[in-house]
């Protein structure tokens, strides 16, 4: 028997929370509602819970997917954050998909949530493949560091770090550095306006 999917669901407005939970534990989720106001308290919620997905409201004014995104990035890079909103105008869609939020979700389309959370697990799974220091090379090299520079950032030898990324590339299935950009941003592992 597998594990029921764990979401993370970071809500203020409680109908609308509950209307999400309902879905997703109709659809064999286990669903946790937080309210962070902060990274702090964030990580703390994130220890805690250790979710599989975490879905947010988009609010430019409080801590919302654009900041979980942020610490995600270092604490947990394989977890993908989804929007929910009533509609997103096009800079705000931006915004969210520049950061590395892996999709949007209208509430008045919630019977797509589930594949939604589903598909940005499935995406985000081969970053489960790779050891924490494979992540921090990766991500070094996606924001366009050189080797000799990267084995300084991290006290480690050229030839270390060039294990590291041959390794990453083989885990996941990639044969260019080109590629490894690319995913790097597809992902969020580094902001798209770098």
């Amino acid at each position: 028997m597998t594990k029921p999917t764990n979401v993370l669901l970071l809500y203020q407005n409680g109908i609308d929370a509950d209307a999400i939970s309902r879905e997703l534990t109709s659809s064999g989720m286990k669903v946790e509602i937080a309210s962070p106001d902060s990274r702090d308290s964030f990580k703390t919620v994130l220890a805690d819970i250790q979710p599989d997905a975490v879905l947010s409201e988009y609010s430019p004014d409080r801590f919302g997917a654009c900041e979980a995104i942020d610490v995600l990035r270092y604490e947990s890079p394989e977890t993908p954050v989804i929007v929910v909103a009533d509609s997103v105008t096009g800079l705000a869609a931006v915004s969210c998909l520049r950061a590395g939020v892996e999709d949007i979700v209208i509430r008045k389309n919630l019977k797509r949530l589930p594949g939604a959370i589903s598909s940005a697990i499935e995406k985000r799974t081969p970053l489960a493949k790779l050891t924490s220091r494979q992540v921090e090379v990766l991500r070094l090299v996606a924001e366009g560091h050189r080797t000799r520079d990267i084995a300084d950032r991290l006290k480690l030898s050229v030839k270390t770090v060039e294990s590291h990324r041959g390794e990453v590339m083989k885990r996941l299935g990639m044969h260019d550095v080109v590629s490894l950009v690319r995913y790097a941003l597809r992902v969020g592992l580094i902001p798209a306006n770098l």
